[in-house]
């Protein structure tokens, strides 16, 4: 169920790099805990942010919840295709749902993410 090639924050976020640009999505699990996700709203391009900042809303038929920066970079790319279909997010949450992508201000910050096991035990805790 958790990717091994990615890293996980706290919040359900993963996060993949490529050079110093990290994609983020949510995790499968977060995707189940939602139910059925209706809205998704992401921040524009070029905007800054610290890692753990909110960078959208995605909302659900049962709660809204903020999206987070994993790590602090510059918003380089946004997945529009999930602002205008959010159900995307559900069916794809590791794929087509991605969210954003940031460039990187400090690369030490993927590596401070939980690993997929650390991320597995979290969930596991949360009682999924």
């Amino acid at each position: 169920m958790v990717p091994n090639n990615l890293r996980y924050a706290e919040t359900h976020e993963w996060a993949s790099v490529e050079g110093d640009v990290c994609t983020v999505g949510i995790s499968k699990f977060a995707v189940e805990q939602l139910t059925d996700v209706v809205f998704v709203e992401l921040a524009k391009l070029g905007k800054p942010f610290a890692a753990q900042a909110a960078f959208g809303q995605i909302e659900s038929v049962k709660s809204v919840n903020d999206l987070y920066c994993p790590v602090a970079g510059e918003i380089v790319a946004k997945n529009d295709a999930v602002e205008k279909d959010p159900t995307l997010v559900s069916a794809d949450p590791y794929g087509k749902g991605w969210m954003v992508k940031i460039k990187m201000a400090s690369p030490a910050d993927y590596d401070k993410l939980l690993t997929p096991e650390q991320y597995e035990k979290q969930i596991a805790s949360q009682g999924h």
